[in-house]
């Protein structure tokens, strides 16, 4: 009985299996069980990591650099191309072939949001710089003006249309995944367009409020690469392996210094500090922000003797770059642990694989996002003046005037305005 019993085992048939190849963003087997102790100090590939990381980081810098020295329009460009990057690798995450495969078009109604999401966001943002644009040509003027006017009911009935096409496209059996995707594609949107939303209105505000905040960050994140390249044994958080307090510390300081020297050297450049009021790509010129008129501090005699100058200058706006290196440095990086819990919690290494040594769009905006809203919020509370149309001025006058004064200063208006007619 056992002999047959074990010629049945051995001829009974093998269920084959199968060898699952490992993507190129998912977390190694090493990492993975380590949960927080793989430094990257002792990573034995760390040289070649670095070498492909510093190359990708110079192709990304040189043509940054040259889209921001094209003006407002490029570098809003260049957004939306990374915004069109992030939305398909976060689509992609919870992506399945098999289902796709029995849902055709269901991919093509994610990008349908998405696009109709733009068009509502940017037509909010830049419907002002639109108009200015198309005042010489009174034909367009129209156009663009019923179009800024009626933009919130066509994004409606897009969204809508799209809303619609969802419920018609619902499956048997595909229920839960739809409906799993119908969510992941809305908080994607909210994620993508909240952080460009802020990105956008800074860099039409002058293109300094967008490259300064970017640029911390960057200097941020190489400072504590190095940092813990080289120093790092002190794990810093379990979310994210390879951060060491060491790094975290190293990087601050320099984030700190880098950004009261480089705002003064930002500030200098005309062009970066004007606001763009149109879509134009021209050069621009403008009266110079106070806040970037140099101020003349006098040196402490003790120092002055010691030194060939008696007074340093200093731009209003280093103040100011003090507390975004402050953010930058401290509150910033938590946007890099949330994706970094994220990641983990989807089991992948990065977002995607578009940026050699870095991952995807999505890895290197992580910080951005959080970056963009606060230098938005800081500009706007701390830094813009506050606009007051004719209308306000008149009526905050009107009512600290009695009724002959307000007779006497429309009197005085009136013959102003015929003495500028002749």
């Amino acid at each position: 009985m056992r002999d047959i019993q074990m010629d049945h085992n051995c001829n009974s048939p093998r269920t084959p299996s199968f060898r699952l190849r490992r993507r190129s963003n998912e977390i190694p087997a090493e990492i993975n069980k380590s949960n927080g102790n793989f430094l990257l100090v002792d990573d034995k590939y760390k040289y070649r990591s670095m070498w492909i990381r510093a190359c990708s980081s110079l192709w990304m810098l040189a043509s940054v650099s040259l889209i921001i020295y094209l003006g407002h329009l490029y570098i809003w460009a260049m957004v939306v191309v990374i915004q069109i990057f992030m939305a398909s690798e976060l689509f992609n995450l919870l992506t399945r072939a098999t289902q796709d495969k029995r849902l055709p078009k269901f991919k093509l109604l994610n990008w349908h949001f998405f696009f109709t999401a733009m068009l509502f966001v940017y037509g909010r943002i830049l419907s002002q710089q639109l108009v200015n644009t198309v005042t010489s040509d009174k034909f367009l003027y129209r156009l663009v003006s019923n179009l800024i006017k009626y933009q919130m009911v066509i994004c409606y009935f897009l969204y809508i249309a799209g809303f619609v096409w969802f419920i018609l496209s619902l499956k048997k059996r595909y229920y839960k995944y739809q409906f799993g995707q119908y969510a992941w594609t809305h908080m994607i949107l909210i994620v993508v367009f909240t952080q460009s939303a802020f990105t956008v209105a800074n860099i039409f505000e002058g293109i300094f409020w967008f490259i300064f905040p970017a640029s911390l960050i960057a200097m941020n994140d190489v400072g504590a690469y190095f940092f813990g390249f080289y120093f790092g044994r002190t794990p810093l958080i379990k979310l994210s392996p390879k951060k060491t307090w060491e790094g975290f510390i190293g990087a601050s300081v320099a984030t700190m210094i880098a950004a009261f020297t480089f705002a003064y050297f930002l500030g200098r450049f005309q062009w970066l500090t004007c606001p763009r009021k149109d879509l134009s790509t021209g050069w621009l010129q403008c009266d110079t922000d106070p806040i970037f008129k140099p101020e003349y501090i006098p040196l402490p005699g003790l120092i002055s003797h010691s030194l060939p100058w008696k007074e340093i200058a200093v731009l209003p706006v280093q103040w100011h770059a003090l507390w975004m290196g402050l953010f930058a440095s401290i509150i910033a990086p938590f946007g890099g642990f949330f994706a970094s819990g994220f990641k983990r919690a989807f089991k992948i290494k990065d977002f995607g694989d578009s940026i050699p040594g870095h991952g995807g769009f999505t890895d290197r905006m992580d910080c951005q996002m959080v970056m963009a809203v606060f230098v938005y919020i800081y500009h706007q509370s701390f830094v813009a003046g506050q606009d007051y149309s004719v209308e306000m001025l008149l009526d905050q006058i009107m009512r600290n005037l009695g009724s002959e004064e307000q007779l006497a200063l429309y009197s005085k208006l009136g013959q102003m305005l015929q003495e500028r007619r002749l």
